[in-house]
């Protein structure tokens, strides 16, 4: 299956924080259906283990739009792992246009399969986060493994298009206890009082609890649907998905509203590193009588 990447998105493909300072970036899809922008930065920690990816390839004479950001945890190996390898390792899968959901799953659980197996001569365990959007056509699937998260705007209205996987909800308890498992409070809940997501690539020692089964929300794009939001729960522990959709829509450049929502959830006193992406879908836009508000 051949593909070509994009040249307007080839320069976010190579994330480098150079002094860990912050970088931002962004790009325009060639059938002009949408723009993206991120911005990243390691905010008060010493060191970065958030990722992000925007790409932009054409699959089968699809222009194809893959949109990440991944949260590492125990080290940056898993989180920059995935960057590196979950979106080629979908949009080679098979069925990654005729059953769209089903290669997601796929792509996820395989490309935590591997990563384990590269991990046999690491001593410390690593886990990520993985937040992803796939926009195919005028279908806009959300993937989500662990406590990133993916907001749209549609219609004026913040909707959560993915759920942050807690060990204290009551169906991820159930499957952790049902596995053997536990959870326990230590600062916050944490399965074997230990990790603070239900789901998440990596974290070998917990893997038979702690599985990188994504849940999957699909949305059409169409003329209400303005913008979406990916970012790590740096920017979530601070601001709101209201403030944040609110923040984003008087901002047209989404490179500009990624960097805006980054500075501000900065200067909330977000503890740990602030990644975000923001995808602006163009799409009848003229035509729209819809405008985000809050």
């Amino acid at each position: 299956m051949g593909y070509l990447n994009s040249v307007l998105s080839s320069s976010s493909s190579n994330q480098v924080h150079a002094d860990d300072a912050p970088v931002s970036g962004g790009g325009l899809s060639q059938n002009g259906k949408f723009s993206y922008g991120y911005a990243s930065s390691p905010g008060k920690r010493s060191s970065m283990e958030d990722f992000y990816e925007t790409r932009i390839d054409g699959v089968d004479g699809e222009v194809v739009g893959l949109f990440g950001v991944f949260d590492g945890h125990g080290g940056a190996r898993a989180a920059e792992y995935v960057k590196h390898n979950l979106f080629s390792n979908l949009i080679q899968h098979p069925k990654f246009i005729s059953d769209t959901k089903s290669a997601i799953v796929d792509a996820y659980r395989y490309t935590d399969s591997e990563f384990l197996k590269s991990e046999n001569t690491q001593n410390r365990d690593a886990g990520s986060t993985a937040s992803t959007a796939i926009l195919v056509g005028d279908r806009l699937l959300v993937a989500n493994v662990g406590d990133s998260r993916a907001v749209i705007c549609r219609g004026g209205n913040a909707i959560a298009v993915s759920r942050d996987h807690k060990p204290d909800q009551t169906d991820e308890r159930q499957r952790i206890e049902d596995a053997g498992g536990f959870v326990m409070w230590a600062g916050t809940w944490r399965v074997g009082g230990v990790l603070a997501v239900s789901r998440a690539f990596g974290d070998r020692l917990l893997k038979q609890y702690v599985v990188a089964d994504p849940e999957i929300q699909e949305q059409k794009v169409d003329s209400s649907l303005e913008f979406l939001i990916l970012a790590s729960d740096g920017l979530w522990d601070v601001v709101t998905n209201e403030e944040a959709v609110s923040m984003v829509k008087a901002i047209q450049d989404p490179e500009e509203a990624a960097k805006r929502l980054m500075q501000d959830a900065y200067q909330r006193g977000s503890a740990d590193n602030i990644t975000i992406v923001v995808v602006r879908f163009l799409a009848n836009r003229e035509g729209s009588s819809h405008s985000c508000s809050v």
